[in-house]
């Protein structure tokens, strides 16, 4: 089993920056791929960003030049840069990692863009 713990996420004005970090509880050098989907209200869980433990990257188009998605400690965590956010990515945030195959999600954070 792996544990996932997220930080970061909040309330933000249109504009503004927020940074998202996701810490797993395996070495990272098992684990495949992390990212981050999120959950808008009345609509289904999308991808939002996604590395691969090759260093391949993919963003959705909604996102692409304004998020920024790296991986740092001993390669078991993921980070989410936000900036430019919109009302439109209000949404829970959820971490997702891949290890042997298995899927796994964090509990997901809030992050709320208004004024």
């Amino acid at each position: 089993q792996v544990q996932l713990v997220e930080s970061g996420g909040g309330l933000v004005q249109p504009g503004g920056s927020l940074g998202l970090s996701c810490a797993a509880s395996r070495s990272g050098f098992s684990i495949s791929a992390m990212g981050w989907y999120r959950q808008a209200p009345g609509k289904e869980r999308e991808l939002v960003a996604r590395i691969t433990s090759g260093g391949g990257i993919n963003y959705t188009d909604s996102v692409r030049g304004r998020f920024t998605i790296s991986r740092g400690g001993a390669l078991n965590t993921v980070y989410l840069q936000m900036n430019n956010l919109k009302s439109e990515d209000t949404a829970v945030y959820y971490c997702h990692v891949v290890t042997y195959g298995v899927s796994y999600w964090g509990k997901g954070t809030l992050v709320t863009v208004s004024a």
